[in-house]
């Protein structure tokens, strides 16, 4: 098949990218920057650009959709540009291409409303009650690629839920640079119980889902690892990993939501660029439970994950061990590690 992938730059674009060259498809990539993914073929645009959009599903058979403004911050202009606007410039270049089948990588926050999650499956999107500019527009852009899926157009949405693994900059490399300098609190005491995905699943269920499009088209699923754990848990897994302390001072959840959205708003407000050490939504992941019922995504899609959370911890530790002494050097000084300077990336959800 002759597949785009939109934000190949990103872990999970990339990983998506690299493992339908692996499984022999025709593999062509679309985002601001070189993908770095070898056997595909590299469309450099922005989903601002219609003509670009336009030249570059040409020829494609199916479609999956990662690009977006991802962050926790900045002006609801830019997230509706993006990750709204940019959608609707790419259903319309491929409905006019003729293109067949269309993944759109979604995020479980788009029915996220604050409340915990315990079992739950993919409830509907609600751009309306979602929390902050990213999960609205995420929703509102769900809404738009399954609002347009018909037999000739097949639109399914996936919504990979807290992805990470090796060189993920989104999760792993900002909670060991805050657990370095010792910012990083455990809101509860850490006892809320949340899922995530290894990075190789959450790729392996968004290319089984174009595979299996007949099944999954006109609907969403939400795709984790089905393995929920104590949030201080993970992060203590993670820390572990890179070499860095754990967690162990706490603070009130309550307070942590409060104080997010205070500033969050400042951040804003001034323009600040960086992420901002918390927000309302970080906090909330923090501090609620939130993990999903795995069975009908596994029977849609036909698919269970490869590597499990302790042998994805596994992994991570093996790619820090290889990594030299200034690397780890880097995270003290600067709060971020030298292979991964901070940098806004196409493609990965936050939670």
């Amino acid at each position: 098949m002759r597949v785009l992938v939109t934000g190949a730059s990103g872990l999970l674009g990339g990983e998506v990218a690299r493992l339908l060259v692996r499984q022999g498809h025709d593999v062509t990539t679309f985002q601001r920057r070189p993908s770095g993914v070898d056997g595909a073929t590299d469309f450099c645009g922005s989903v601002a650009d219609a003509e670009a959009l336009r030249k570059a599903v040409e020829g494609a058979e199916g479609i999956i959709h990662l690009a977006a403004k991802v962050s926790f911050a900045g002006r609801a202009a830019e997230f509706d540009e993006v990750n709204v606007e940019g959608t609707r410039r790419l259903l319309h270049a491929a409905r006019a291409a003729g293109v067949r089948d269309l993944v759109y990588v979604s995020s479980p926050s788009v029915a996220n409303t604050g409340a915990a999650i315990a079992g739950l499956g993919a409830e509907p999107a609600d751009p309306q009650r979602a929390h902050g500019d990213y999960s609205r527009t995420k929703a509102e852009a769900e809404l738009l690629a399954l609002a347009a899926d018909a037999p000739e157009f097949r639109v399914a949405a996936v919504r990979p839920h807290i992805v990470w693994g090796p060189g993920d900059t989104q999760l792993v490399e900002r909670v060991l640079a805050r657990a370095s300098r010792h910012r990083l609190p455990l809101l509860d005491a850490g006892a809320a119980l949340i899922d995530t995905t290894y990075v190789d699943n959450a790729a392996a269920a968004i290319v089984a889902a174009l595979h299996r499009m007949e099944h999954v088209h006109g609907r969403a699923v939400v795709v984790s690892n089905g393995e929920p754990r104590p949030v201080g848990e993970l992060l203590a897994g993670i820390c572990a990993a890179g070499g860095v302390p754990a967690p162990s001072w706490h603070v009130p959840g309550a307070v942590a939501r409060a104080a997010g959205a205070v500033v969050e708003k400042l951040w804003t407000w001034v323009g600040r660029k960086e992420e901002p050490p918390m927000t309302r939504f970080l906090a909330e992941q923090l501090s609620t439970a939130h993990w999903f019922d795995q069975r009908e995504t596994r029977e849609l899609l036909d698919w269970t994950p490869a590597v499990s959370i302790d042998e994805g911890l596994a992994r991570l530790a093996d790619a820090y061990a290889a990594r030299v002494g200034p690397a780890r050097v880097a995270v003290a000084e600067t709060g971020h590690r030298a292979e991964h300077p901070p940098a806004h990336r196409l493609g990965i959800c936050p939670p």
